[in-house]
Order: C-alpha cells, then sequence, then structure tokens
C-alpha cells in the first residue's frame, strides 16, 4: 500500500463559499474588485493583488467573525477527514486565502486540529488589516502569496506520494508536482490539458468514495489523463 500526504485547498473545496471573497464583499472598499481584474488579467500576482484587497478592509474582528460564522463546508468533510485519520494518511490544509478566515471556519466543525499553511491576516488598528505571507516563495511562477508548487515538493519524501484535492487557478502549480489529483470545477481542464493524472469530483463524498482505490493503488497511474475521469464508489 502506498503512503499519500494529502494537501487540501480550502476555498470553493472544503468551503463552499470563498471566506476572503466574502470578506471583501462585505467589508472592503470597492476599489478591491480593480485589484482582482488586474490579478485575473495578469498584470499583477495574486499575492500583491490580496495584499492590496486585505489593506482595503475597513472591519472590527467582531464583524469579521460575524461574517465567517456564516460560511459552510461541504457536509462530507468531516467524514473524509475521519476515513483519512482511519487509514493512517496526513492531511494538511494548504489555501492562497487567509489563515484567520480557514481557521475560524474549521474550529466551528470541530476540525481545528488540522494543519492549515496559508497566508496570515494581521489586524493593525482597530477596523484596519494587513496581509503577511509565511508561504511565498521568491521563485514562485505564478507570484502567489502561498506558493502551493512548493509545499507540494515539500510533502513528498521517499516513503510518501502527495494527493492534491483543489479546484482553481490556485491549484494549478500544485497538480503539476502531485502524483495524483482529485479535481473539482477549473481544475478539472487544466489536468485534462496537462495530461495530469486525476479524477473529477463534485466533493468530499466522492472523495470518500475513492479513497479506498487510491490507497490501494489502484488509481495511481503514469503521468496521463485517466481514461475513466469519474470511477464510482
Amino acid at each position: 500500500m502506498a503512503h499519500w500526504n494529502i494537501l487540501c485547498d480550502f476555498d470553493g473545496t472544503i468551503a463552499i463559499e470563498d471566506a476572503t471573497d466574502a470578506l471583501l464583499e462585505r467589508y472592503a472598499h470597492p476599489d478591491w474588485l480593480k485589484l482582482e481584474r488586474d490579478w485575473r488579467e495578469g498584470r499583477i500576482g495574486s499575492a500583491e493583488c490580496m495584499a492590496g484587497q486585505v489593506a482595503l478592509l475597513n472591519a472590527s474582528r467582531e464583524e469579521i467573525d460575524t461574517q465567517l460564522a456564516g460560511l459552510r463546508i461541504d457536509p462530507a468533510f468531516p467524514a473524509f477527514v475521519d476515513a483519512v485519520n482511519a487509514a493512517g494518511v496526513t492531511l494538511r490544509v494548504i489555501s492562497d486565502g487567509l489563515d484567520y478566515a480557514i481557521k475560524s471556519i474549521l474550529r466551528r466543525y470541530g476540525l481545528e486540529h488540522l494543519p492549515v499553511q496559508a497566508n496570515h491576516l494581521v489586524q493593525t488598528g482597530p477596523r484596519s488589516w494587513k496581509l503577511e505571507t509565511p508561504f511565498a516563495d521568491a521563485h514562485c511562477r505564478v507570484n502567489s502569496g502561498h506558493c502551493k508548487c512548493s509545499s507540494a515538493v515539500r510533502a513528498h519524501n521517499k516513503h510518501r506520494r502527495v494527493l492534491l484535492i483543489g479546484d482553481g487557478a490556485s491549484d494549478f502549480c500544485a497538480a503539476t508536482e502531485a502524483d495524483f489529483v482529485f479535481a473539482k470545477h477549473r481544475l478539472i481542464e487544466h489536468c485534462r490539458h496537462a495530461d495530469i493524472p486525476h479524477v473529477s469530483i463534485v466533493g468530499f463524498a466522492d472523495a470518500i468514495g475513492l479513497l479506498p482505490a487510491l490507497l490501494a493503488g489502484k488509481l495511481h497511474t503514469p503521468r496521463r489523463t485517466l481514461a475513466a475521469e469519474r470511477i464510482s464508489s
């Protein structure tokens, strides 16, 4: 049986809503949308984009907490964590989002024990905030606040393979370093085009069904697209 490290994205993967966007939409100056456009059109990297957006937040900690309290996770994710723990597999949340938001939401579901690597949200005044990027990499190809590609490389060792679970552009780089991918949304098409071994999932109910086959070595294939992307349990 192969040993695996699982790296799992948060916003849009574990969380149904994007926590960072929820905070910006509620509490940031509208200029955050200009930065978002600049990032989407490739004029700035995500680190510069998010640092600028966080600086536009105008909210107290209590208001931030109230907004986060309304955000939900995939209802099957806690059961997936239980299945992973029972199999002796390590799972880490890796995100280009905000650590404060992620930890707050996970705590509400009794999942505060999960290790989280994400950008650090720092309060600088009663209603002001800044971003720190402890997982940035000067050589990051897409100038992310959290270089998930580097995190995927570090998760490898001679005894373990890396499974990435993700959904969007911030996961593209890490997918190239992973041994296998459970892909949602935009990440599915990226894996197809880049010939990355993957299966498509709708959510963690699918991931639970796929986990035994992954651990038994039935899903790990050479770096090519699986003929059957969706495997039923």
